[in-house]
């Protein structure tokens, strides 16, 4: 089985906030808008109307083993829920903090990078486009229970 892929829904600002994580992560960014699929392919089989052709359908990240998927929810329904995070295990600290510096930027710092019981070096943020981060790069083989 592959690695899971978190596939994040914005209010009309995915093709920004993708943008944005590509200036974080690096790699090769791939979008796709409502305008760009077929007629038939929209919700309810409806042609996208002025305000949603040029919304992302599909925007999709990929830079090294991360994988990060997202699109505009062309009804506006409100997306960003409390009861998830993305999380992200660096190679070592020094990529974990240039990481943690990028992404928080404009955003809020829950809990910023540091050593942990479990033998992590761990940090918490959300982003300026309200997406939860955990950063945790593993310094040591965690203890068995």
């Amino acid at each position: 089985m592959k690695p899971l892929t978190p596939y994040l829904t914005f209010n009309g600002n995915a093709r920004e906030a993708m943008a944005f994580y590509q200036s974080c992560f690096g790699g090769k960014l791939q979008v796709m808008t409502f305008g760009d699929a077929p007629d038939d392919a929209c919700p309810g089989g409806t042609k996208p109307t002025e305000d949603t052709k040029n919304k992302v359908m599909h925007a999709c990240l990929t830079s090294g083993d991360l994988i990060l998927m997202a699109s505009d929810d062309p009804m506006g329904t409100p997306v960003m829920g409390s009861n998830i995070s993305v999380s992200v295990h660096p190679e070592d600290t020094q990529q974990t903090d240039k990481l943690f510096k990028a992404l928080s930027a404009g955003g809020t710092v829950t809990l910023a990078p540091t050593k942990t019981f479990w033998g992590a070096y761990f940090g918490m943020l959300k982003d300026k486009y309200g997406v939860p981060w955990m950063l945790n790069c593993q310094l040591q083989e965690p203890k068995a229970a």
